[in-house]
């Protein structure tokens, strides 16, 4: 099993040492705007280590919006992080499930992401795999709740879609983490990354803010349980710099026996 975290994308192997992670994942642009990702200097360095490497597209990114203006430049640059993220030696692209907003319809959500990998497909294919990350609010969500993200799966599970499950976007989803796993791999039949983080936010609260582990409103053995039958790697996107995301790390070695 490999533990890593969220780093700074100016120097991603030392912040992977400084943590004695085995996997990093970081932005290859400001994660609100709607830049291309240029080449990186440490890209040979990224490929030859032994540290494994997962870049988180924009935020920005919702290729499930209605609005023309948002989702045809989003899959557009899903597509150029995921060239980007392939000439690193990424093990996957995350994104976020996205919204439809208040008024509109989430079955055209669904749509508009098959549609995304349709798009994709025309466009050359995607080079690596894209993990589609449960969100913990936002109006009509695609993949909050886990009905809808059953939903959104007749429309992508075909294309190979992965998935990465955030554990505190899921308690802040409203989303109870005892048995989680199974819940989610009845849907989508993989998890493929975990995000280990703990929530600032209550049960079902809608807050994506997270927090260390055993600082929040998360029991950190529900974490730790998710991980295990998960069997897949886990990354943490905490607070507290090199010193707070160590000691997440290290807590999740310890009870994994990792």
């Amino acid at each position: 099993m490999r533990i890593g975290a969220h780093v700074d994308p100016a120097s991603p192997l030392e912040e992977a040492t400084a943590r004695g992670a085995d996997a990093v994942q970081f932005f290859l642009t400001d994660p609100q705007g709607y830049k291309t990702p240029k080449p990186r200097d440490d890209a040979e360095a990224l490929r030859a280590s032994e540290v494994d490497v997962y870049i988180h597209a924009p935020y920005i990114v919702n290729v499930a919006s209605p609005n023309n203006r948002i989702r045809i430049p989003s899959r557009k640059l899903l597509m150029a992080h995921a060239r980007a993220a392939a000439e690193l030696g990424a093990k996957g692209l995350i994104v976020h499930g996205g919204h439809v907003g208040k008024d509109a319809d989430l079955a055209a959500g669904f749509e508009n992401w098959r549609k995304a990998f349709e798009y994709a497909e025309k466009d050359g294919g995607l080079p690596l795999p894209v993990l589609i990350e449960n969100t913990a609010g936002g109006d009509n969500a695609c993949a909050r709740r886990f009905d809808d993200l059953a939903r959104l799966w007749d429309a992508v599970g075909s294309f190979g879609a992965g998935f990465c499950l955030d554990t505190c976007h899921a308690f802040a989803g409203g989303e109870d983490l005892v048995g989680i796993v199974d819940r989610v791999k009845a849907i989508t039949g993989r998890i493929d990354l975990v995000h280990a983080n703990d929530s600032k936010g209550g049960f079902d609260s809608g807050q994506d803010r997270h927090d260390n582990l055993g600082n929040g409103k998360i029991d950190p053995d529900l974490i730790v349980a998710a991980i295990r039958a998960a069997g897949a790697p886990a990354v943490v996107e905490t607070p507290g710099g090199t010193e707070g995301q160590t000691a997440d790390i290290a807590l999740l070695r310890e009870r994994t026996g990792r």
